[in-house]
């Protein structure tokens, strides 16, 4: 029997299909229920509820992405800054929640230096957009006719 390449390479995307669907029912699987597994003693723990600075964190984390769904121009200059902003926002919320809640005084030390520095970001960053924002009034108006 001749074996193609298209044939062959069939067979193996069939091959890698069929144990990729077998594989979910191989994996171990802990979803917080107890199966009787039948080991004595084997129990599942159920997860610790959330510290506040993780709740924190996520909330900080959730806010950052969400804000960082911009509108893109076009203008990489000016989506760059629109897109870091709420990064950066994200970044001086995460060490603030550091701040609030660490012990660490090397934690603290460096959740204090990127609060600065990335606020100085943020703000060079806001100028970036006034300016572009500036210049595409300047390039509308430039083309309309005198009245």
């Amino acid at each position: 029997m001749k074996t193609t390449t298209t044939g062959t390479s069939l067979l193996a995307a069939l091959a890698l299909l069929a144990l990729a669907g077998a594989a979910p029912a191989a994996e171990h699987h802990h979803d917080g229920h107890d199966h009787d597994h039948g080991t004595p003693g084997h129990t599942h723990a159920a997860k610790p509820a959330a510290s506040p600075s993780t709740r924190a964190f996520q909330e900080a984390a959730m806010r950052m992405h969400g804000d960082m769904e911009i509108r893109y121009s076009g203008d990489v200059d000016r989506d760059f800054a629109a897109g870091m902003i709420p990064h950066h926002a994200g970044a001086v919320a995460m060490a603030k929640v550091a701040l609030q809640y660490s012990k660490d005084p090397e934690v603290r030390a460096l959740a204090e230096s990127i609060v600065k520095a990335q606020e100085t970001e943020i703000a060079q960053m806001q100028a970036i957009l006034k300016r572009k924002e500036a210049e595409a009034k300047g390039s509308d108006t430039k083309g309309a006719p005198a009245r």
